[in-house]
């Protein structure tokens, strides 16, 4: 019988954990397929972790990895594809606005011979305005600066095949955007539409704060053309302060220079020195991840790990 594990990454979710292991339980259960389930307690503060305990103490379908300290969502997703060793793996956030209830399908497409079924929102249900706005917004940035093509309004919510997620594991980049490493690998994929549900409980914990950082992360990963823009926008600038210099320096041949235009001097001074400090950014941007790189620290520190039953 072929096997499958479930991977969960879980961030101060205490309330939300027992809904999930009733909801998965009863999906795999239906399913002709040996599962288990890896959550991964990315440091959280609250009693995340005792629940995770707890119900691999009750059916040890479940097991728990628990990291040092916070090390973010991609780590821990990382993490627990690191210790997957499955057919197949699942990765799906605890908070259950990705229902389980999509994986059946999964399965039934994984056994037509696809490596990568990835899940795409079609109606994200509970979420403001702004936020599908930035969300779209960020799918058409990152797609029109990077030559891997990253599906729109897809998550982490996916089933890998082994060859799939053990390659996505050769690949440990500091700077993890997973989404993009899931594209970059490749493979047979295939596409499932869902409806995201609202959280079944807690709070959200991604702020305009981290989401910002996310992008620029997955942009940086991905794409070197915020370099060439800097490039670009210099360029621009030269050619227009040449031909800007050749008005004035005609102008003053001509008619003569009565009055220095101080104005002038300040708008084109400022707006260079505006120019330099954001080109001095952007490499700034990519020279902090190089440093990050060179250092060579493991991605993640294990606190504590119990397997599940095999």
């Amino acid at each position: 019988m072929p096997s499958i594990d479930i991977i969960v990454p879980v961030f101060n979710e205490q309330d939300v954990i027992p809904l999930f292991e009733k909801r998965i339980k009863d999906v795999m259960q239906s399913c002709d397929i040996k599962w288990r389930v890896i959550f991964i307690d990315d440091g959280s503060k609250d009693d995340s972790l005792a629940v995770m305990k707890s119900i691999h103490e009750s059916n040890n379908q479940f097991g728990y990895l628990s990291l040092s300290r916070n090390f973010g969502k991609e780590y821990a997703v990382t993490a627990g594809l690191d210790h997957a060793s499955a057919d197949a793996a699942v990765v799906i956030d605890v908070d259950l606005q990705d229902p389980p209830e999509l994986i059946p399908d999964m399965i039934a497409e994984w056994h037509a011979g696809f490596d990568v079924i990835f899940a795409t929102r079609k109606a994200r249900h509970g979420e403001s305005m702004a936020k599908k706005a930035t969300a779209n917004l960020f799918y058409r940035i990152i797609n029109s600066m990077s030559k891997i093509d990253i599906p729109k309004d897809t998550g982490d919510y996916r089933l890998m095949s082994r060859r799939a997620y053990q390659a996505v594991n050769k690949l440990r980049e500091r700077n993890r955007f997973m989404k993009g490493l899931f594209a970059w690998v490749g493979y047979k994929q295939k596409q499932l539409y869902f409806e995201r549900e609202p959280r079944a409980a807690g709070t959200t914990k991604w702020n305009y704060s981290k989401l910002w950082r996310f992008a620029l992360d997955g942009i940086t990963s991905f794409s070197y053309m915020p370099l060439r823009f800097a490039t670009w926008i210099g360029m621009t600038v030269a050619i227009l302060a040449f031909f800007y210099g050749v008005i004035i320096i005609t102008k003053t041949i001509i008619m003569g220079n009565d009055v220095p235009g101080y104005p002038s001097l300040m708008v084109v001074i400022l707006f260079l020195g505006g120019i330099q400090l954001t080109a001095l950014g952007i490499i700034g941007e990519y020279l902090g991840r190089m440093f990050n790189e060179s250092k060579q620290r493991p991605l993640y520190l294990i606190d504590e790990y119990q397997p599940p039953e095999q």
